[in-house]
């Protein structure tokens, strides 16, 4: 009789296990479809046809100027030269000899470039020819020859939109950097927990981690598990209650408390838009 009670307590203990381990599973599992409805309930990204994930080499643009002149492009590079106030030298440096573009930034919104020189930048603008009175006048610009001599008649960008283009394990090893700043940020998919919490993986960057990816609005794309995205949004510290009060999120206490225990004070990138 001792015997069998032993066993029977084994097994109702092994049975009391196995239930527990149900409903936690059940229970993250009825937070991250929370999380989802709570964010879908929150609105739809806007699309900008000029932006994804397809990049432009700077070499094929030096090589091929007349296929890209007039054409928008998207190329990410390191910044080797800072040319004046509104523009930046930029190269394809996995090209032996690769002659620089020049980028002009035609934004209407100043641009620092990065401390760090390993960090990328995105430009997205139009290829001209860098012939100074017809872009002061198409762009309505005012261009100080003086800086650009070694430059004229070459490619340019004419530059729309311009960021911080740091690859996912560098804000996430550094993120102090690039707290508060906007950034374009090219990654695998990995991770998805729900359609607005995924992580992102650059794949090459050594010691590198994940970056936990918030989007703050339904994305309108479908993101698949190992997909190549350009994600754009800023880098914040994850504090519940700010992120909260800044981006409208309609999350309920439970939702809260999970995201705080599992994120609080790493870096996370608060999504706006992606791109394929």
């Amino acid at each position: 009789m001792s015997q069998i009670s032993k066993n029977d307590s084994k097994s109702n203990s092994a049975s009391d296990d196995n239930t527990s381990q149900g409903i936690r599973d059940i229970g993250v599992l009825a937070f991250l479809a929370v999380l989802a409805m709570l964010t879908i309930n929150s609105g739809a990204f806007g699309s900008n046809e000029s932006i994804t994930s397809k990049i432009t080499h700077t070499a094929e643009i030096t090589d091929e100027t007349d296929d890209f002149s007039g054409k928008t492009v998207t190329v990410r590079s390191k910044p080797i030269q800072r040319i004046s106030l509104r523009s930046f030298a930029v190269t394809d440096k996995r090209v032996v000899g690769g002659k620089p573009i020049v980028v002009i930034n035609a934004s209407g919104v100043p641009f620092d470039l990065p401390k760090d020189a390993n960090t990328e930048v995105q430009v997205t603008g139009q290829v001209r020819e860098l012939d100074i009175p017809k872009i002061e006048r198409d762009f309505k610009l005012n261009i100080q020859d003086e800086y650009y001599k070694d430059y004229i008649n070459q490619p340019a960008i004419i530059a729309r939109y311009i960021t911080l283009a740091p690859k996912p394990g560098q804000v996430a090893t550094n993120p102090e950097q690039f707290y508060g700043k906007r950034v374009a940020m090219m990654g695998k998919v990995k991770d998805i927990q729900s359609p607005n919490l995924l992580k992102l993986d650059d794949g090459n960057f050594i010691g590198g981690k994940n970056l936990p990816i918030l989007f703050s609005q339904k994305p309108k794309v479908a993101i698949n598990e190992g997909q190549t995205v350009v994600v754009m949004g800023r880098v914040s510290p994850f504090v519940a209650a700010d992120i909260q009060r800044n981006y409208k999120m309609n999350w309920n206490s439970d939702v809260k408390r999970q995201l705080e225990a599992e994120y609080a004070n790493t870096p996370v990138l608060i999504a706006e838009n992606v791109y394929p």
